[in-house]
């Protein structure tokens, strides 16, 4: 066939990245819905880590904030200017997740890691006990829930 008589097509000039994953090219309707919770997810989780654990510190202080005083401490204005960052990343991740599995990896394996280092802390020093059921258990619920949702292995690379 001469390659004049060669037609491209509109799909080979899209460069725009897929927001959402084509069930015709061979993935399932379940992986599709699983993608569609984990970007719910990760806005979720994004939008909660930006703004919600600085709410949390104000509501709730012995739950969710190791220090307290008449104003911020230097630790918390610390951690949630961490928190905030990865939830703004996060945000950007859920626009196409299986572009940023390494981000959502980080984001629940240092979510356990914290988790499990502040349920330490917490079990070693009775004025703490209250971040059992705050932070600590707010932490391992968002490791498992992206945990649950993000594909691991060959299943991630068939979804992608």
């Amino acid at each position: 066939m001469p390659l004049s008589e060669i037609k491209p097509s509109k799909e080979n000039f899209d460069l725009e990245p897929r927001l959402q994953p084509k069930v015709s090219q061979g993935k399932s309707a379940a992986e599709t819905a699983r993608i569609k919770y984990l970007r719910i997810a990760l806005q979720l989780v994004g939008v909660t880590f930006i703004f919600g654990i600085y709410l949390l510190t104000l509501v709730w202080p012995s739950g969710w904030s190791w220090h307290t005083g008449s104003h911020t401490p230097h630790y918390l204005q610390m951690i949630l200017g961490v928190y905030a960052t990865l939830g703004i990343f996060l945000l950007f991740a859920s626009r196409n997740p299986l572009a940023h599995l390494s981000l959502i990896w980080f984001a629940v394996w240092s979510s356990v890691v914290h988790a499990l280092v502040m349920g330490a802390q917490a079990l070693a020093n009775p004025e703490h006990i209250g971040h059992l059921w705050g932070d600590v258990l707010a932490l391992f619920l968002v490791a498992a829930v992206l945990a649950y949702l993000t594909p691991r292995g060959t299943q991630a690379e068939a979804a992608s």
